[in-house]
């Protein structure tokens, strides 16, 4: 099994950025699909999840309004759309796949490594 995130890179303040998970080795659409990021110093924390055919979403109070999460079970891969970034999203973002959706990093059975985001201000 592997997750695979690119799409990361360096965006100023107030711009937007599409980062993306590519699932292989088990159908996605039988998983939860997460994204966690992790900053500089900081522990990982929860961004966002999507159910198993996209109908329910939750996120990070700290993102919500701002990212978006979907799926496309066709092409195995999940996306994260984020909007109006901060310097405070500056950092390294995972996907992950579970059985239900979490808010928990533990829900989680198989992880990708990670897409670096960068905000400058």
């Amino acid at each position: 099994v592997q997750l695979q995130a690119s799409g990361g890179g360096l965006v100023q303040a107030g711009g937007s950025l599409s980062i993306s998970c590519v699932v292989t080795g088990l159908s996605s659409s039988d998983y939860a699909m997460g994204w966690f990021r992790q900053a500089p110093g900081k522990e990982r924390e929860f961004v966002a999840t999507i159910g198993w055919i996209g109908h329910t979403t939750y996120y990070a109070d700290s993102v919500k309004g701002r990212f978006s999460v979907s799926r496309d079970n066709a092409k195995n891969t999940v996306y994260l759309q984020m909007n109006t970034l901060k310097p405070e999203d500056t950092a390294v973002y995972r996907c992950a796949a579970g059985r239900v959706v979490d808010l928990k990093e533990q829900g989680y059975d198989y992880w990708g490594q990670g897409t670096l985001v960068t905000v400058s201000s």
